[in-house]
């Protein structure tokens, strides 16, 4: 399996003819429901096709990582299995706060895209500026304990953007409140539904979201509950190809 999906996405990167751009740190949040009986659901959205980047694709809530997400303050912290992986071959400065980041980018940017709070109750007062607000105003800050890791992936070098990313998932029993219209006041994903797994795979979805999402699936497999010690996968471009290591 490893070796296909390597290959896979070696071929679907064609496009070599852009400034090698440094990577920009990331970070995509999968929530698990399993309160229904067989495969978990999981949340996606399509990107709206006003959007230069993958118009009309399905994805996983998620972005980059800005500056002040390393400053939102949070519930608990990671599992010390998790920190360590997500501080594995960090690219430049090698921080606790900056790996807090990735955590709180994806609860983030999964409320600006999908209107879910993944959260729980803070334990001080505090006052959130932009879409953090949403959290404050509701007492609730992100919570990095539930948050485990599923895959990295470094977008190749010479294309359009490029990104380092963490594809981070908690179970739905993280979520702390979510916004009735169904979808996130960014209006960056339409259609968000809850879809199993195979249901997914059967989308238009780019090459790297599948192949994540066929890493889920053997990881559940193997390790329905996610422990945070399991090995996880990292795709960077090495030479003329995409590499897998294990973490």
């Amino acid at each position: 399996m490893s070796e296909a999906l390597v290959h896979r996405l070696t071929s679907a990167e064609r496009q070599t003819n852009n400034p090698n751009l440094r990577p920009r740190d990331a970070a995509t949040l999968l929530i698990l429901d399993r309160s229904e009986a067989g495969s978990p659901r999981v949340l996606m959205g399509r990107r709206h096709m006003r959007h230069r980047f993958m118009p009309g694709m399905f994805v996983f809530p998620g972005g980059r990582v800005d500056p002040a997400d390393s400053r939102v303050p949070v519930v608990g912290g990671y599992e010390p299995a998790v920190a360590e992986k997500l501080m594995h071959a960090m690219k430049g400065p090698k921080t606790e706060a900056r790996a807090r980041a990735f955590a709180v980018a994806a609860v983030r940017e999964t409320y600006e895209e999908a209107g879910v709070l993944v959260g729980a109750p803070a334990e001080i007062a505090w006052t959130g500026k932009g879409d953090m607000e949403a959290f404050s105003s509701r007492g609730l800050l992100p919570d990095l304990s539930p948050v485990r890791l599923i895959a990295r992936a470094i977008t190749p070098p010479r294309r359009p953007r490029r990104f380092d990313t963490r594809f981070l998932a908690v179970f739905a029993d993280a979520i702390a409140d979510r916004l009735p219209e169904g979808t996130g006041p960014s209006g960056e994903l339409e259609d968000v539904h809850w879809l199993t797994l195979d249901d997914a795979k059967k989308l238009e979805l780019p090459t790297i979201t599948l192949t994540i999402i066929e890493e889920l699936q053997a990881r559940l497999a193997r390790d329905p509950e996610l422990a945070p010690e399991t090995p996880v996968p990292y795709y960077h471009w090495k030479g003329k190809g995409f590499v897998r290591e294990e973490v």
